[in-house]
């Protein structure tokens, strides 16, 4: 009877620590964020998975050149003979010239060997060796560039998650303003002072306010759940930010930066193309290794047994020992110019490869340029925003006493504030880009 009420105990305690996990509670900086995804994304995971399989690749191809030894059993019945022709006369006797049959073998025939193998030249495993690193090498860096993406995409993430969280305490104290001034003027309407066209323009710009405000809400739902899945985490978890966006920004103005040279060769992008090039080199050697001999020797010993009846478990039964050594050398002599074909589509590769990697050099510098521009611009941009957003609150501010005073008509008053409001919104926006545009520029110098 307890075991009957454990089952159901334990059953709920299991389904408890499920939704537990799923359940899980995270806060992060920016850099504890990268760092975080950079171990738990699932392309980082299986980018890591690539390195382990070309290791596990290199060492097979290794093993190649490396002794071998294989064993092997087997056992014959002989159903029925095999029958062997032979003409008559001789030692077999009858009748010269006439052809009959005589069976060879026993009943039941078994043998057991083991053979040892050892490769002993062949300029195709060669460059094997040569080309199992290069694979590594490749997924090593494909790992980096991988790195790169995921620091770059959860920056960008984290950004527009605090712009979300800052336009929304933005959007909230312009309602609350908004509120209590078309409060304030529909009081003033019904004492008959002002005309209702001032009320109705509040509540033309109220409503936007309030619209913007929702989308702004659900806006960052979908931010949050994006970040959430770049990091690798369960969407169901809770997540919170640790930084603000206006230390981030001003933590992100980096002057020095914009004074670092580029070098191409330290771009991930350009390494890759070197990978490239190499691995068409490789293949050339490959095609040319194919006209050399190749050289292998084999080692075997075994046992074997024969009888009419099967008795090969039994301590009586006769074994019969045997071994023989191999040598096997292959020499290419003539292929109808087929290596010859190869050899030259393999340099033709090889050239292209090259072209590629001069174009990739270029594209780098350019979108060097681009970058360092488009980072220096966002910080005279937030400089800008800044300053422009401190000009529309004192208009808007000026604004409102002139509505209140009965000296500003609602049109102006609602001018003002989109002129404020749009303000607000290119100064949040400003401060994320200098921290996205200094993320894409670090990333190009591969820092």
């Amino acid at each position: 009877m307890k075991k009957l009420f454990l089952i159901p105990f334990f059953a709920i305690v299991l389904v408890a620590k499920a939704q537990e996990s799923k359940n899980e509670t995270f806060s992060f900086t920016l850099k504890e964020a990268v760092e975080y995804a950079i171990q738990h994304n699932y392309s980082a995971i299986n980018a890591n998975s690539d390195i382990e399989i070309a290791k596990q690749k290199k060492w097979e191809t290794t093993t190649i050149g490396l002794p071998h030894i294989n064993g092997t059993v087997g056992y014959l019945n002989n159903l029925q003979y095999t029958k062997q022709g032979i003409t008559g006369g001789g030692a077999f006797g009858g009748v010269p010239g006439e052809v009959s049959t005589i069976a060879f073998g026993t009943k039941h025939s078994m043998n057991a060997s083991a053979t040892l193998s050892q490769l002993l030249f062949d300029g195709s495993y060669l460059v094997g060796l040569q080309s199992a690193k290069v694979y590594l090498k490749i997924s090593e860096n494909a790992k980096l560039k991988t790195n790169q993406e995921i620091k770059e995409i959860v920056i960008n993430s984290y950004g527009n998650v605090l712009l979300a969280d800052e336009s929304i305490l933005i959007f909230e104290k312009n309602k609350s303003v908004l509120e209590k001034t078309l409060f304030d003027t529909n009081q003033i309407f019904k004492n008959g002072l002002i005309e209702e066209e001032n009320v109705e323009q509040l509540q033309i710009t109220l409503t936007s306010v309030n619209s913007a405000l929702a989308n702004v809400i659900r806006q960052k739902k979908i931010a949050i759940d994006m970040l959430k899945l770049i990091l690798g985490i369960n969407l169901e978890s809770t997540l919170t930010l640790k930084d603000q966006l206006s230390i981030l920004s001003q933590n992100n103005i980096d002057l020095q930066l914009l004074q670092t040279s580029f070098d191409s060769k330290s771009n991930i992008d350009y390494q890759i193309g070197q990978n490239l090039e190499e691995s068409k080199k490789l293949l050339l050697k490959l095609e040319k290794s194919k006209e050399l001999p190749s050289l292998g020797a084999a080692l075997n010993y075994g046992y074997n047994a024969f009888g009419n009846e099967f008795q090969f478990l039994s301590q009586g039964q006769k074994w019969n020992n045997f071994a023989n050594l191999g040598i096997s050398l292959n020499v290419p002599i003539f292929s109808s110019f087929g290596t010859s074909a190869r050899k030259q589509q393999a340099k033709i590769a090889i050239e292209q490869a090259k072209i590629q990697l001069s174009e990739t050099e270029q594209k780098l510098k350019l979108q060097f340029e681009k970058t360092k521009s488009d980072y220096e611009f966002s910080i005279e941009q937030l400089a800008t925003s800044k300053n422009n957003l401190a000009l529309a609150e004192r208009i808007e501010s000026k604004q409102q006493i002139k509505f209140k005073e009965g000296l500003s008509s609602s049109f102006n008053l609602s001018e003002a504030q989109r002129q404020l409001y749009t303000a607000q919104q290119n100064y949040l926006q400003n401060m994320v880009d200098v921290i996205i545009k200094r993320a894409a520029l670090e990333k190009i110098l591969n820092k």
